[in-house]
Protein backbone atom coordinates (compact mmCIF):
# COMPACT_ATOMS: atom_id res chain seq x y z
CA UNK A 1 0.00 0.00 0.00
CA UNK A 2 1.72 3.15 -0.76
CA UNK A 3 1.18 6.46 1.15
CA UNK A 4 -1.59 8.07 -0.70
CA UNK A 5 -3.79 4.09 -0.56
CA UNK A 6 -2.41 4.14 3.04
CA UNK A 7 -4.18 8.01 3.97
CA UNK A 8 -7.32 7.39 1.65
CA UNK A 9 -7.84 3.92 3.95
CA UNK A 10 -7.45 5.57 7.49
CA UNK A 11 -9.34 8.48 6.72
CA UNK A 12 -12.29 6.22 5.39
CA UNK A 13 -11.80 4.42 8.33
CA UNK A 14 -12.52 7.26 10.36
CA UNK A 15 -8.94 7.88 11.49
CA UNK A 16 -8.52 11.67 13.34
CA UNK A 17 -7.54 13.54 10.80
CA UNK A 18 -3.42 13.67 13.00
CA UNK A 19 -2.95 10.30 12.17
CA UNK A 20 -4.03 10.36 8.59
CA UNK A 21 -1.34 12.89 8.04
CA UNK A 22 0.95 11.46 9.94
CA UNK A 23 1.48 9.19 7.19
CA UNK A 24 4.17 5.91 7.23
CA UNK A 25 6.82 7.98 8.96
CA UNK A 26 4.63 9.61 11.30
CA UNK A 27 2.76 6.59 12.41
CA UNK A 28 6.14 4.72 12.90
CA UNK A 29 7.91 8.01 14.18
CA UNK A 30 5.28 7.92 17.15
CA UNK A 31 5.67 4.12 17.91
CA UNK A 32 9.14 5.28 18.58
CA UNK A 33 8.30 7.87 20.61
CA UNK A 34 5.43 5.60 22.67
CA UNK A 35 8.81 2.94 23.20
CA UNK A 36 11.12 5.67 24.36
CA UNK A 37 8.03 7.12 27.02
CA UNK A 38 8.25 2.75 28.20
CA UNK A 39 11.87 2.81 28.55
CA UNK A 40 12.00 6.17 30.77
CA UNK A 41 9.22 5.13 32.79
CA UNK A 42 5.81 5.40 31.65
CA UNK A 43 3.87 8.53 33.44
CA UNK A 44 0.78 8.60 31.34
CA UNK A 45 -2.40 7.14 32.13
CA UNK A 46 -4.26 3.74 30.89
CA UNK A 47 -6.61 5.38 28.35
CA UNK A 48 -3.71 6.92 27.24
CA UNK A 49 -1.79 3.30 26.91
CA UNK A 50 -4.33 2.28 25.18
CA UNK A 51 -4.36 4.63 22.69
CA UNK A 52 -0.65 4.24 22.34
CA UNK A 53 -1.40 0.58 21.60
CA UNK A 54 -3.88 1.27 19.15
CA UNK A 55 -1.51 3.09 16.92
CA UNK A 56 0.62 0.16 17.11
CA UNK A 57 -2.79 -2.01 15.54
CA UNK A 58 -2.87 0.75 12.97
CA UNK A 59 0.46 -0.18 11.86
CA UNK A 60 0.18 -3.66 11.68
CA UNK A 61 -2.93 -3.32 10.22
CA UNK A 62 -1.48 -1.51 7.33
CA UNK A 63 2.12 -4.03 7.12
CA UNK A 64 4.38 -2.04 8.20
CA UNK A 65 5.19 -4.64 11.28
CA UNK A 66 9.08 -5.14 9.79
CA UNK A 67 9.85 -1.31 10.00
CA UNK A 68 8.68 -1.29 13.69
CA UNK A 69 10.33 -4.58 15.11
CA UNK A 70 13.57 -3.24 17.06
CA UNK A 71 11.15 -0.93 18.57
CA UNK A 72 8.94 -3.40 19.15
CA UNK A 73 11.57 -5.74 20.51
CA UNK A 74 12.80 -3.08 23.32
CA UNK A 75 9.18 -2.72 23.90
CA UNK A 76 8.65 -6.04 24.50
CA UNK A 77 11.55 -6.53 27.16
CA UNK A 78 9.89 -3.67 29.65
CA UNK A 79 6.49 -5.72 29.38
CA UNK A 80 5.73 -7.56 32.75
CA UNK A 81 2.02 -9.83 33.65
CA UNK A 82 2.03 -10.71 30.11
CA UNK A 83 -0.96 -12.93 30.95
CA UNK A 84 -2.89 -10.70 31.15
CA UNK A 85 -4.83 -8.59 28.30
CA UNK A 86 -4.47 -4.75 28.85
CA UNK A 87 -6.48 -3.43 25.35
CA UNK A 88 -7.44 -5.54 21.94
CA UNK A 89 -5.73 -2.98 19.53
CA UNK A 90 -6.58 -6.28 16.81
CA UNK A 91 -8.46 -9.27 16.68
CA UNK A 92 -5.47 -11.22 16.84
CA UNK A 93 -3.44 -11.52 20.19
CA UNK A 94 -0.44 -9.40 19.15
CA UNK A 95 2.35 -9.45 22.22
CA UNK A 96 1.77 -5.61 23.03
CA UNK A 97 -1.72 -5.86 23.98
CA UNK A 98 -0.48 -8.02 26.97
CA UNK A 99 1.13 -6.85 30.28
CA UNK A 100 2.24 -3.30 30.94
CA UNK A 101 5.66 -1.80 31.71
CA UNK A 102 7.63 -2.79 34.38
CA UNK A 103 8.63 0.57 34.68
CA UNK A 104 4.54 1.64 34.89
CA UNK A 105 3.82 4.96 36.44
CA UNK A 106 1.38 5.92 39.49
CA UNK A 107 -0.82 6.68 37.40
CA UNK A 108 -1.12 3.74 34.58
CA UNK A 109 -0.62 1.44 37.97
CA UNK A 110 -3.46 2.95 39.43
CA UNK A 111 -5.91 2.62 36.55
CA UNK A 112 -4.33 -0.54 36.36
CA UNK A 113 -5.50 -1.65 39.61
CA UNK A 114 -8.98 0.00 39.59
CA UNK A 115 -9.93 -2.09 35.91
CA UNK A 116 -8.99 -5.11 37.91
CA UNK A 117 -6.10 -6.22 35.63
CA UNK A 118 -3.63 -6.52 38.41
Amino acid sequence: MNDAEMAAYLRENGYPEHIVRAGRAGLIERWGKFVGEVERGYKFGLEDYRNDLDLRGIIAMLGLDAEVSDLDRRLETLLIEREKRIWESSDASPFWDFGYPVNAGARLLEDIHNEGLA
